[in-house]
């Protein structure tokens, strides 16, 4: 149904998304309606399809931010603290602030300073974006993300938003337990969204989902 879930405004995109069963938990829709993705997208920001942001990075569909957020949502509460690797644009990383407001940060990370640059701009051009990241609710580095960003862990979810060569431990340690990761993987040149729970003795379980098109995840410099 995400075909069908495209709108002209931002809250239009939402209520589609929502209608055909996309969102499902009323916090996640709330969350994308209070961010607008016109902000976030250089182009028909409303479609329900991927587009490009430069620099060889995507933003990825309305509908799969969705699916990470009701994914995550267990562990997205006032005052969580969450990690947003590949953060690009800032959409996504905005989002999951709004769903662990007051109190809670993310940081979003980028291997290279024009896409930290990017997500930041972007993020400033809402009053509520601002206030985020002046009051320390977002903040957006530079590191390799599959080495995570152990400075400010462990966090309560960790989202992936590139595909992965396979499943780094880095990301896992900086798991709280419990925690939940949610992160496509690359497997025999397919691709499939593993969603992996840390209990609270530590014990890991992966769990495999829906198969997905996603930009690699890496640390390489972009000409």
């Amino acid at each position: 149904m995400a075909w069908r879930s495209s709108g002209a405004t931002n809250e239009a995109l939402v209520e589609n998304l929502a209608r055909n069963g996309l969102i499902k938990q009323e916090r996640v829709k709330k969350a994308m309606l209070g961010v607008d993705r016109a902000h976030y997208a250089p182009y028909a920001p409303y479609e329900d399809s991927p587009q490009t942001i430069g620099h060889r990075a995507t933003i990825s569909a309305p509908h799969m931010h969705a699916a990470a957020c009701e994914s995550l949502l267990p562990y997205l509460r006032p005052g969580a603290r969450v990690l947003d690797i590949g953060s690009g644009s800032g959409y996504l990383t905005h989002v999951l602030a709004e769903l662990v407001k007051p109190g809670g940060k993310v940081v979003g990370v980028e291997h290279i300073q024009p896409l930290v640059e990017m997500g930041t701009g972007n993020t400033r051009k809402s009053a509520e974006g601002r206030d985020l990241m002046d009051n320390g609710g977002i903040r957006y580095v530079k590191a390799d993300g599959r080495l995570g960003w152990p400075q400010e862990a462990p966090y309560d979810a960790i989202h992936v938003g590139a595909a992965a060569a396979g499943f780094h431990q880095a990301l896992i340690d900086q798991l709280k337990a419990p925690g939940r990761l949610f992160m496509p993987v690359e497997e025999d040149h397919m691709q499939h969204i593993y969603v992996i729970d840390k209990k609270e003795d530590g014990t890991v379980t992966k769990t495999k989902d829906m198969g997905v098109r996603y930009v690699p995840l890496t640390d390489a410099p972009i000409d």
